[in-house]
């Protein structure tokens, strides 16, 4: 399949999705009027919503511009948060977030950051952020355990499978640090077992490319290991920011004068479903998502509000980026022209 194909068939599912979630939004019979209930929200609430996605953002282009500025790279706060924009934009338009991380290394490049030292700063948020998400999941699970079952009742192993995917990074990621050979030996045992059953077009080339991305986790861990203050920095912003995102519910909630769950609850739904959906291979995982959020918080918001919810906090967490990525972009592009003009400039 081409690749314009794969961006057409990427941007006509999220289209779709966000038909889907208009539809659900404004059809509730239990609702009377939609538009009564968006109007009277609160805006306190709306902007601690908006404040959730602004912490997120920045949070994440913290995790950059420390790491590279620990390198020894001049670049601003900005230019980190402008590379966290683009990330999230085609982390939300590409099957399994697949074209994230190459655009945000070839947005650093361009920046003037060595493509290594760019896919190392990507790896290492990326380990950080697998790590906190799979440990919070984890204990909020057990300090809610009797609220989950109540809730998530039959869906309970949804969250076990995601929980169980997103955690398997982390112990992989260690391996690949301290054992490299074993995991480099496991996945070519692997791919020419795929290769056998013609899964694997080109069993050459799938080796090379686990090789290099070995190098890359194994490089990029024993360097984090080396720098103690680093390691907390990293840790740090990956868990204010998820803290941020899996917290938007929490103020969606009150938004709409919701009451009757604590927040430290609603947190823990929030969190578990987003380790129960963030693994679908679909941009932004677009229909786990929201037919998780329905399925998740169906207890939690009543009055026919969570088609609503649904929408606000599909809003600050998905599309929201998309818009703000698309300005991103263009952005960018302004800011690469000028400064190749300067270059070009001649000097007094």
């Amino acid at each position: 399949m081409s690749s314009g194909l794969k961006k057409l068939l990427s941007f006509l599912f999220i289209a779709l999705s966000i038909t889907a979630v208009f539809f659900i939004a404004f059809s509730n019979q239990d609702l009377t009027n939609a538009f009564d209930a968006i109007k009277q929200m609160n805006i306190v609430w709306l902007l601690c919503i908006f404040a959730c996605w602004l912490v997120y953002t920045v949070c994440d282009g913290m995790n950059y511009w420390f790491y590279l500025r620990g390198q020894g790279f001049k670049i601003s706060i900005g230019r980190a948060v402008n590379v966290a924009l683009i990330g999230f934009y085609y982390c939300n338009i590409t099957p399994s977030s697949a074209g994230g991380q190459p655009m945000q290394v070839n947005s650093m490049r361009k920046a003037g950051i060595p493509v290594g030292y760019g896919t190392m700063a990507v790896t290492i948020r990326f380990i950080t952020n697998q790590t906190m998400t799979s440990v919070i999941a984890l204990v909020l699970y057990f300090l809610n355990r009797d609220f989950v079952h109540q809730q998530l009742a039959g869906a309970i192993w949804l969250v076990r499978i995601g929980w169980m995917i997103n955690f398997a990074a982390v112990p992989l990621v260690l391996l690949a640090a301290f054992k490299r050979n074993w995991v480099q030996r496991f996945a070519e045992m692997l791919i020419n077992l795929l290769d056998k059953i013609h899964v694997v077009r080109n069993k050459e080339a799938a080796i090379s490319k686990v090789t290099e991305v070995l190098d890359t986790y194994h490089t990029a861990l024993l360097d984090l290991m080396h720098s103690p203050g680093q390691i907390l920095l990293q840790f740090a912003c990956s868990t204010i920011g998820l803290l941020a995102l899996f917290g938007t519910p929490i103020f969606v909630y009150y938004a709409f004068g919701q009451s009757g769950t604590p927040w430290y609850q609603v947190l823990t739904i929030s969190c578990l479903l987003f380790v129960s959906a963030s693994y679908t291979p679909l941009p932004g995982a677009s229909g786990a998502q929201e037919g998780g959020f329905l399925l998740y918080f169906r207890d939690i918001f009543k009055d026919g509000t969570i088609g609503l919810a649904l929408l606000i906090w599909r809003f600050f967490t998905f599309y929201l980026y998309l818009v703000v990525g698309v300005f991103t972009i263009l952005l960018e592009k302004l800011i690469l022209r000028r400064e190749a003009k300067k270059r070009a400039a001649p000097k007094a």
